[in-house]
C-alpha cells in the first residue's frame, strides 16, 4: 500500500500501512493546522446554521412540492458516502432520480433517464447539494473539501490511484478545488479521476481561510451564473 507524502507532487511514497503511520500522519496534519481548523469548524457551523434559518427554511417545502408533483418518491435522496478518515455517514440531496435500485452503485451520465424534469435543473444549478448544509451543521461534511464519494467509487478509484485515500485526511465537502477547477459530473476515465484527485490533494496541502473564502466566492458566481443561463433560457423558450 503507498501513502501520499505531504511534500511530493501527485508521486505516491511508501509507507507501511498501520495504525501506527495513520495516527502520525494524521496528527501531524492537525498540529499544523490547529488553529485554522477549529477556526474553519466554527464557520461551517455558523454558515450552515444561517444557510438553514434562511435558505433551507423556505426552499425545502418549495422544492419538495416540485419533486412530489414531477415523479413518485421521497423529497431527499440518502446515500452512503465516506468522509473523513474514511468513516461513512449519509450524505442528504434533493431527490433528482426516479427511485431505481443502481442509485447506491452507478453514477449519474449526462442524458441518464434516471434523472426527472426537476432533478434535471436541480443538478444544473447545483441546488440539490443545498441539504447537505445539515451535514456540515452535524460535523460529518464541510463546506470546502473535496466532494464524499459512493462507497463503490472509493473502492474502484483506489485501484486506479493507489494513495487516493489521502483525500479522506479532512472533512469533504459541499464544495472543492476540483469543482471551481471544472471538474464535476461523472468520472469516465483515469484522466478524469487523476485530475480530480491532483487538485484535491493541492487543496488539502494548502487549505487556509484565504483559499476557502476563494472557492467559496467562485461557487456562489457559478450558481447565480447559471441560475440566470436556465432562467434566460426557459424565458426564451415560453
Amino acid at each position: 500500500m503507498h501513502r501520499l507524502s505531504y511534500h511530493t507532487n501527485l508521486q505516491p511514497s511508501p509507507l507501511p500501512a498501520t495504525p501506527e503511520n495513520d495516527a502520525v500522519l494524521l496528527r501531524s496534519y492537525v498540529m499544523e493546522r490547529k488553529t485554522y481548523l477549529f477556526f474553519k469548524r466554527l464557520f461551517d457551523i455558523f454558515f450552515s446554521i444561517l444557510f438553514a434559518v434562511f435558505i433551507l427554511s423556505w426552499l425545502i417545502p418549495l422544492v419538495g412540492l416540485a419533486i412530489l408533483f414531477d415523479s413518485k418518491g421521497p423529497i431527499f435522496f440518502r446515500q452512503k458516502r465516506v468522509g473523513k478518515n474514511g468513516r461513512s455517514f449519509h450524505c442528504l440531496k434533493f431527490r433528482t432520480m426516479k427511485l431505481n435500485e443502481e442509485a447506491d452503485e452507478k453514477q449519474a451520465e449526462e442524458n441518464d433517464d434516471r434523472i426527472t424534469r426537476v432533478g434535471r435543473f436541480l443538478r444544473k444549478t447545483n441546488v440539490d447539494e443545498f441539504p447537505q448544509f445539515l451535514n456540515v451543521f452535524l460535523g460529518q461534511m464541510s463546506i470546502i473539501g473535496p466532494r464524499p464519494h459512493m462507497i463503490t467509487d472509493c473502492v474502484r478509484f483506489s485501484f486506479v490511484i493507489p494513495a487516493y485515500d489521502f483525500r479522506t485526511l479532512v472533512r469533504p465537502g459541499i464544495t472543492g478545488l476540483a469543482q471551481v477547477k471544472g471538474y464535476h459530473g461523472q468520472t469516465v476515465d483515469y484522466e478524469s479521476i487523476f485530475i480530480r484527485y491532483h487538485w484535491d490533494s493541492e487543496y488539502i496541502r494548502n487549505a487556509s481561510f484565504f483559499l476557502d473564502l476563494k472557492i467559496l466566492f467562485l461557487t456562489m458566481l457559478e450558481c447565480v451564473v447559471n441560475v440566470i443561463y436556465l432562467s434566460w433560457l426557459f424565458i426564451r423558450r415560453s
